[in-house]
C-alpha cells in the first residue's frame, strides 16, 4: 500500500514540511509497543484513544503490542478548524466500556498545554480504574501548562504546529503518513 508522503503539502493555503518522517515515526512506535507490552505483560490493558487525531497512533501502536488488550474510544473538542486550542474542552462521545478495575492507557495524539490531558485524567480517574496512563505521539513541553503525568512519549518537540499522521489543520492533513510543520 502507498502512503501520501509527500516532501511539502499546502493546506488551507500555508505550506507546510516534513518534521518527522514515517521511518522515524514506525520505529518510534515499536519502541512503545514493546515498553507497553513489557509493562503490561500480567494485564489486560484497555486502549482508549481519542478521536479524531489519535486514531492513527492509536491503529499503528496497538501493531507492535504482544499482549491481549482492548479498545475503546472517546471524543473532545478543544481546537475547532483553528490552529490554538480554545481554552474549552467538549464531550463529544463518551467510553463505552466499563473501565472499573481495568488498566487503562489514554492514547492521544498531541499533549499541548495538557488542558485535555487533565481534564480527560480527572474524568477516567472517577470511574475507578485499577490504573490509567497516558500515551502520547507528541508532546509540546514549552506548551505544557497543566500538569500531566505523561508515561509513553513518542517524540517531545518545539511549540510548532504539526500535522499529518492524523493531525489536522480543519479536518485536511489527517491522511499524511508523515509529521509535517508549518513552513514560516
Amino acid at each position: 500500500m502507498d502512503q501520501y508522503l509527500p516532501e511539502k503539502v499546502n493546506i488551507n493555503g500555508e505550506q507546510f514540511r516534513v518534521y518527522l518522517t514515517q521511518e522515524e515515526i514506525q520505529q518510534r512506535l515499536k519502541q512503545l509497543g514493546q515498553q507497553i507490552s513489557q509493562d503490561y505483560s500480567d494485564k489486560k490493558p484497555i486502549f482508549i484513544g481519542v478521536l479524531n487525531g489519535a486514531y492513527i497512533f492509536l491503529a499503528d501502536i496497538m501493531r507492535y503490542v504482544n499482549i491481549p488488550c482492548e479498545v475503546d474510544f472517546l471524543k473532545l473538542s478543544s481546537y475547532g478548524d483553528e490552529k490554538v486550542s480554545s481554552g474549552e474542552v467538549h464531550d463529544l462521545k463518551n467510553i463505552d466500556a466499563d473501565i472499573k478495575g481495568r488498566h487503562v492507557i489514554l492514547i492521544e495524539d498531541i499533549v499541548d498545554t495538557g488542558l485535555s490531558m487533565n481534564y480527560l485524567y480527572s474524568k477516567l480517574s472517577r470511574l475507578e480504574p485499577a490504573s490509567l496512563s497516558i500515551a502520547t505521539l507528541l508532546h509540546k513541553q514549552d506548551a505544557t501548562k497543566h500538569d500531566v503525568k505523561i508515561r509513553y512519549t513518542g517524540f517531545k518537540i518545539p511549540d510548532l504546529f504539526v500535522l499529518g499522521y492524523g493531525l489536522d489543520y480543519a479536518q485536511e492533513g489527517r491522511n499524511l503518513g508523515q509529521i509535517y510543520i508549518l513552513e514560516e
